[in-house]
């Protein structure tokens, strides 16, 4: 689970701003929270869904790709050739344009609270570091810096595996590669004590672009293998008063395509290593209406209907592993084609969930501010200051009442985080 988020000098992030998912104390709506599972240690309670608020390019889904940066770094695979590592430093300051984008992140997995460091360039890892924290005592696994004079490495006296085996680790650890994988791939099973923060580091954080093309592609074809699957996003559908009662699936593009490449390929044997036919799936949704029933390829629905569609499996996925990987997901432009009602209800039906898990998302749907289902920690506005830098701030840090009308103060510009128009 996410406690925490931190980062500095990344797009539109000057100085350190701080994402947080620890409740208020004394709120109430206490379903919207829950009691985090760690050994040996009292934590306080955890937001089980988050708003993100503020104007065009304020930086939402800046806070989104920070997010994403943890995955993609973390499962970034060696490779020979210098490939720019994806941060970017925040532009308007020239003295940070060579300095390096920090991303901190707290976070709980099987039980145990971790915090982990990174500095990075586009050319390569700055520092690196993870703690651990059994019974709440702050604990270092290893810690590494980058000198002019070269690297340094700082391993904890608890960290598994013997000076031999961490210097192996060490000498294997490119200048774009994260120590803790490098360590985990060259490690036997037995030792787990970094791949248990890797894991999460990897799958902990779903994150979901305002785009679900892709996500509908990934539905559609978890589907066709699964009709028990089918099913259940022909249930979702419905639940949200989209009036689609089955689906059916044809391929296409890939056997016919394939049976003549294969035809040619007698004739000019090298080709068919060039010819690689895309089998692709065609989705029809059935509809029904008092006038009886009618079917739609998927192409013809409406853009909400496709992203719901695609919307369901990180949704499903939430959660749902054994082990609390994929606990949180986090969505960029949530209300994107869909309306207002629908959004309250998927919150609604994430509040409910028996299970730790958390929804983090980015909208200007303001409804939500106004059906009484979120707290005012819930809520986080963001803007950007005269210097063109994100401002990242909740709700909750504005003085005022937990019964006040959100919405109506979020308007009249008492929280701030809105645009600036212009008038002519």
């Amino acid at each position: 689970m996410l406690i925490e988020l931190s980062v500095s000098n990344f797009l539109s992030f000057r100085e350190k701003q701080t994402f947080s998912m620890v409740a208020a104390p004394r709120l109430r709506k206490k379903e919207n929270v829950f009691k985090p599972n760690v050994k040996g240690e009292k934590l306080p309670e955890l937001l089980k869904v988050a708003a993100i608020y503020g104007p065009n390019a304020s930086g939402k889904s800046n806070l989104m790709k920070a997010f994403e940066l943890i995955r993609t770094i973390s499962t970034r695979e060696p490779s020979a050739q210098n490939k720019p590592l994806p941060v970017a430093p925040f532009r308007f300051d020239p003295s940070l344009v060579n300095q390096p984008s920090r991303i901190e992140v707290h976070f709980i997995y099987q039980g145990q609270r971790y915090e982990f460091n990174l500095a990075a360039t586009t050319e390569r890892i700055v520092e690196e570091q993870l703690f651990s924290f059994p019974k709440g005592k702050e604990t270092l696994l290893y810690e590494r810096f980058h000198t002019p004079s070269g690297e340094t490495y700082t391993f904890g006296d608890s960290l598994e595996g013997g000076r031999e085996v961490h210097e192996a680790w060490r000498k294997l650890t490119g200048p774009q590669s994260l120590f803790i994988s490098q360590a985990v791939a060259n490690s036997s099973d037995e030792l787990q004590q970094l791949r248990q923060p890797l894991r999460w580091l990897q799958h902990g954080i779903v994150v979901v672009e305002a785009d679900m093309n892709l996500w509908a592609k990934a539905s559609q074809r978890v589907a066709k293998d699964h009709p028990t699957i089918a099913e259940e996003i022909v249930t979702f559908l419905q639940e949200i008063d989209v009036p689609v009662t089955g689906m059916r699936f044809e391929p296409i593009g890939g056997d016919t395509e394939e049976k003549e490449a294969i035809k040619e390929s007698a004739e000019t044997p090298r080709k068919i290593e060039s010819i690689k036919p895309e089998k692709g799936i065609k989705t029809t949704l059935t509809h029904k209406s008092a006038l009886g029933e009618a079917k739609f390829e998927f192409d013809e629905e409406s853009r909400g209907t496709q992203n719901l569609f695609g919307f369901w499996l990180p949704w499903r996925l939430k959660g749902a592993a054994p082990d609390e990987l994929l606990g949180t997901l986090a969505v960029d432009e949530l209300d994107s084609s869909l309306h207002p009602k629908i959004v309250a209800s998927l919150v609604a039906k994430h509040l409910k969930l028996e299970q730790p898990a958390q929804l983090i998302f980015t909208t200007h749907d303001t409804h939500l501010m106004d059906t009484g289902l979120m707290r005012r920690d819930q809520f986080w506005i963001t803007e950007r200051d005269m210097n063109g830098a994100t401002q990242l701030r909740s709700i909750h840090d504005f003085e005022g009442r937990e019964s006040e009308d959100i919405e109506k103060r979020y308007y009249e510009g008492r929280y701030r985080g809105l645009p600036l128009l212009r008038r002519n």
